[in-house]
């Protein structure tokens, strides 16, 4: 090939190249971080259908942790609560201390490692599919999501880490060398202790709250949703739909009439979970001391 050619062959190679440049459409970017952005999600019946703590227990009870008799209360208690319509404050506290009590003894790479096992068995298909699409639209922004929940921490980490998720705020269970104590520290995540912690968490990340955005399913969480410049329902009790309405807050409700008498949802509904998770613990630990 002549060198006239040649030149002439890289003259149209470059053309080619830069019209190429230039007529490229960016059909998806990725975005840049908005690290003052936040979004914040309640777990149970708010990203996945039940109580993820109940879910735990009946994985625990499978693996022989507790004996069929132990498990068929914690049911009944999970159902005769999810019939309740309201929610007594000193009760759900002292009932989900109660129902922690039963990892008492347990180490924490133990509980962790179960905690694994369940997820994949039992939980991440009780994952609501839109609550999900929700979490993807904020981290697509940019935008980091926290879970926010009354389940021991290291079970909330395991949903985050699984849901690729930025991290958890869960109740901390007092640990000692590694082993559970069975006692937590400070209380539960419940209710004004939620918006304690987000605004906690706020303050040593650099979030700027009135551009944050959260989402639960119960009127419980109305600390947490009025803290945020963004709330929003997802499969809302009765009185958080109210609230929602008077507040003109938007409302997502994922829960199909297939699936409506399996997810019943008064707010008494995550009770019902430890309830029944107590009962279980306690025979667990008279086995225990008998032994």
């Amino acid at each position: 090939m002549r060198l006239h050619d040649q030149a002439q062959q890289r003259r149209g190679a470059e053309a080619a190249g830069r019209a190429s440049a230039a007529a490229a459409q960016v059909v998806q970017q990725r975005p840049e971080p908005d690290h003052a952005v936040a979004a914040f999600f309640d777990v149970d019946n708010t990203l996945m259908r039940g109580a993820s703590i109940y879910h735990f227990a009946r994985g625990l009870a499978a693996r022989k942790m507790f004996g069929p008799r132990d498990l068929a209360r914690l049911t009944w208690s999970q159902l005769a609560f999810r019939l309740r319509g309201t929610e007594n404050f000193e009760h759900i506290d002292a009932a989900r201390e109660a129902a922690l009590a039963f990892v008492a003894g347990q180490r924490v790479d133990d509980v962790v490692r179960l905690g694994e096992e369940i997820y994949d068995e039992t939980m991440a298909e009780r994952v609501w599919e839109g609550t999900r699409e929700l979490t993807k639209k904020h981290l697509r922004a940019g935008q980091r999501v926290w879970l926010v929940t009354a389940t021991p921490v290291e079970l909330a980490n395991i949903l985050a880490r699984r849901l690729g998720l930025t991290g958890a705020l869960g109740t901390v269970a007092e640990t000692e060398d590694g082993v559970y104590t069975g006692r937590l520290v400070g209380g539960l995540l419940h209710g004004e202790a939620k918006a304690v912690a987000i605004r906690a968490l706020a303050e040593r990340e650099g979030l700027d709250l009135a551009r944050c955005s959260a989402y639960s399913d119960s009127a419980n969480d109305l600390p947490m949703l009025t803290l945020v410049g963004h709330p929003s329902v997802v499969n809302p009790d009765g009185a958080l739909l109210a609230e929602a309405k008077q507040r003109g807050w938007p409302v997502h409700d994922f829960r199909s009439a297939r699936k409506a008498t399996l997810v019943v949802l008064p707010v008494a509904a995550a009770a019902g979970a430890v309830a029944g998770a107590i009962t279980a613990g306690i025979a667990l630990r008279r086995r225990k001391i008998a032994g």
